[in-house]
This record gives structure tokens, sequence and C-alpha cells, in this order.
């Protein structure tokens, strides 16, 4: 979860990872540390060295939007990197966490993924729990499970949690150090923007408690947002699958998001993806009705 260390572990992180010569400061002498010192990074970012140490130590909330400016540029951050410094030095005020509530896909929505039936498509929520998936999306991703676990809370899949807990979904992946980077650094962007929300807390403490892989790439502080772009997958009934991700964030509930794959026509993965479809008339279909009647 970020807490009232983040901002000093991610400045730390990023102060650590430039070289003096990166950014036009001659080094003399043994340097202690990698990357840069404090006093160096103030001076590129024009600020005093006694106030940034009080921000990177915590002692001091309340930065300018233009001192995070300055301390972004000066640290060469990304736009998501830059992003994910501001939710974090935005002062807050003390409050337990929110209750976890479970989220819930329209009706409407899941319409939708249903009448995409040509591609894969998953509906997850911001703790990236699958609200819904259409039936090619859960062969694709979760054929192992049961196809109508979205619509119960308790037994949702969770995209993230199966990427490091469960292995076969793991096995889809084989590059999975380079899907379990972008999975982290998404995840690290998002709890910036949730702070209090009880859901991720849970879901991070899991995930630390349960994989040192998971824990180690946390501990890096990787911010990214990764919402589109190929993904390599290995499927184990239809072999090797190289696909366009594109994500959808929905208008009225900006935390969900449609993530739909899809492969070039006339490819071997657009064959691969039509062979798993041949497979949905002896899978059953969600019944989105079941769904409809537990909405309050």
């Amino acid at each position: 979860m970020v807490d009232d260390t983040a901002l000093g572990e991610f400045l730390r992180s990023r102060r650590g990872g430039l070289k003096p010569e990166d950014v036009g400061i001659t080094s003399y002498g043994a340097r202690r540390v990698p990357g840069l010192r404090r006093e160096e990074l103030a001076q590129l970012a024009g600020v005093s060295a006694t106030y940034y140490t009080r921000l990177e130590q915590g002692q001091s909330n309340r930065a300018s939007e233009s001192v995070i400016e300055a301390l972004a540029r000066a640290l060469a951050l990304s736009q998501d990197e830059r992003a994910y410094l501001h939710n974090l030095a935005r002062p807050t005020i003390a409050k337990p966490p929110k209750p976890a509530k479970p989220a819930k896909a329209r009706l409407s929505t899941r319409q939708l993924i249903e009448a995409v039936s040509e591609i894969p498509a998953v509906v997850i929520g911001m703790r990236n729990e699958v609200l819904a998936w259409n039936t090619l999306g859960h062969l694709l991703l979760g054929g192992h499970l049961d196809a109508d676990a979205p619509n119960r809370p308790a037994e949702r899949p969770n995209l993230v949690r199966m990427l490091f807990l469960d292995q076969h979904h793991r096995d889809l992946y084989p590059r999975w150090e380079d899907a379990a980077g972008c999975a982290v650094a998404s995840l690290r962007l998002m709890v910036s923007r949730h702070r209090d929300d009880r859901g991720l807390a849970e879901l991070i403490g899991e995930l630390t408690m349960k994989s040192a892989e998971f824990a180690s790439l946390w501990s890096t502080h990787p911010v990214a947002n990764h919402t589109s772009g190929k993904r390599h997958l290995r499927h184990p009934e239809v072999g090797e699958l190289q696909l366009e991700l594109e994500t959808m964030h929905l208008s009225d509930e900006p935390d969900h998001r449609i993530l739909m794959y899809s492969a070039t026509p006339g490819s071997s993965s657009h064959a691969a993806l039509q062979l798993l479809r041949s497979k949905l008339d002896s899978v059953r279909q969600p019944d989105w009705s079941v769904a409809a009647r537990s909405r309050p």
C-alpha cells in the first residue's frame, strides 16, 4: 500500500538511478552510495538541500506544484512517473481505509463484451478483479476457472493475484518477468490514486506475504500505465499467440476497464483465436440474467 513513507522511497529510488554524468555533474572523490546526492538533486531542482531532505524524510507533505514539477524534471521522470509523484505529494487527511465494497459491471457493459464474440474481452475493476468476461476472454485467461466466478464477489479472479499465485495463469506468459513488471507498475499507479482503499491494501499485503517476487518488484517502485501494446501468450490448448491489447475506460466508472485482445487477420494468432472460439459450443455461457437479478 502507499503510505506516508512512499514519497521518500520513490524519490530515493529515482535519485539512486541517476548518475552524476547523466545530468552534467562532475563527480569528485569516492561516492558512498550510487546515484545523486540529496544536495545535487536539490540543486538541479532549484530547491534548498534542507527542504529537499525534509521532503524525502517525510517531514513535509505540502510541496507546491512548482516544486514537484521541478523535481520531476530533475529526475527525468516519465509522464506516468510524474503523475505518480503528484499523487504521492498531495496532502492527505489521515483516515481509516474505505471498506472494500465489491464492484459491479453494468448489465449493458456485460452485453457489450458478449456482443464482441470474435475477440477476448474482460472487464476489470480498480483492484484488477474480474467483474465480467465474455466466453473467449474466459477461455483465454482463465479457462481452468469457473466461467461464472466473476458473478460471485468472494470468488472473483484477480489478474494480478493470478499472475503471481496461480500457476496455470502464470504459465500463459512465456515472458513472465515482463508481464509481472508491467502488472506491478500499473498497480503502483492505481494505488497512488486510491491511497485509502482497503481492498488494494489487502491485495498488496497478501501478495507481499505470499510472493517474494512481487515483494521484490514492489520495493523498486516501478510506475507505468500499461494499457496497450503487444501481449505474448502461450495457451495450453492453442499454443503461441501474439495479441494486441487495447484498454477502454468507462466514462462513468473510470477505474473500470475493458481489456480487449485482438490478432492480425490471417496470422497464426488469429487462427489460434478462431480455434479457441470453436470450443464455445462446449462451454456454458455466463448467465448474465443471474448477475442482473443480483444488482440492488
